[in-house]
């Protein structure tokens, strides 16, 4: 094969080892619910890194009033941040039904952002109000706030370290404790900054990170900041079913234990089970 063959195949290769080690190949699309056709749209034009396509292992109902900012999975329960001022919440959902188990919405002054749980706290961002808040995890009683700078947008978290976008192409890892920026990392791709970084999710060693506005994301190495690869959504949610222009990718959650991969959007009337497909 050529030498750009033979390129195409090792990142290819990397895909295929990488979604394995996950638990999110498409072997994975053999549990209960139903396979949709694999994406096909192309690949992001200049990328060095290559694109995985998706099958629909099974579609659960999601609030479509929900302005989804932050997913999470913990112990077989889904957790959701909705943003926009006076419509802000941290909900607990029962995942087979959509049923929000929990609410405790957030002050009108607050649009809310990305969640994250470190053990018995649940630690949510807000986009322009400089504050994080904290909340015991099983009642949401409030449990103490942070400040930062710039923006927030998403939050997840490495064991070690809270991991935050903040809308650029830049991670903060912070200290749970204090909230202090313990380093950052700027994502590129090519050796181009990837910018508009938004829900983010840890997933066996790497980073997802979602680009907003767009059906992509990110599989980032959380040391250098490199793209590893990419997850195109592409036509996962039909066109007829996204009410409006804001309805768009967001939110990403993984099962740890079970080994599942979760995706849904702002305003979406379903989340996605969904297994990774790579591409020839």
């Amino acid at each position: 094969m050529s030498a750009r063959n033979s390129s195409d195949a090792r990142r290819l290769t990397l895909v295929i080892v990488s979604a394995l080690a996950a638990g999110l190949f498409v072997a994975g699309a053999a549990r209960v619910g139903t396979v949709a056709a694999v994406s096909q749209s192309p690949l992001r034009a200049g990328s060095a890194a290559p694109t995985a396509g998706y099958r629909v292992v099974h579609t659960y109902p999601h609030d479509r009033d929900a302005y989804t900012q932050g997913l999470e999975f913990v112990d077989g329960s889904l957790f959701e941040s909705t943003g926009l001022n006076g419509r802000s919440s941290i909900r607990k959902v029962q995942l087979e039904t959509g049923r929000v188990l929990r609410r405790r919405d957030v002050p009108q002054a607050h649009f809310g952002e990305g969640i994250t749980i470190w053990g018995s706290r649940l630690f949510e961002l807000t986009w322009q109000s400089h504050v994080a808040f904290v909340y015991d995890r099983e009642s949401f009683e409030p449990r103490g706030s942070f400040a930062y700078t710039g923006e927030g947008w998403g939050l997840t978290h490495d064991g070690t370290s809270l991991i935050m976008s903040d809308g650029t192409a830049n991670l903060r890892f912070l200290d749970p404790a204090t909230f202090k920026e313990r380093r950052r990392v700027g994502v590129t791709d090519a050796g181009r900054p990837v910018s508009s970084l938004n829900e983010l999710e840890y997933v066996n060693g790497h980073v997802f990170a979602n680009v907003w506005t767009t059906d992509r994301i990110a599989r980032i190495d959380p040391q250098a900041g490199r793209v590893l690869g990419w997850i195109d959504l592409a036509g996962l949610l039909p066109a007829k079913d996204r009410v409006n222009a804001d309805a768009v990718l967001n939110g990403i959650a993984y099962d740890e234990k079970g080994a599942r991969l979760f995706v849904t959007g702002k305003l979406w009337p379903s989340l996605f089970e969904i297994s990774l497909v790579p591409r020839p």
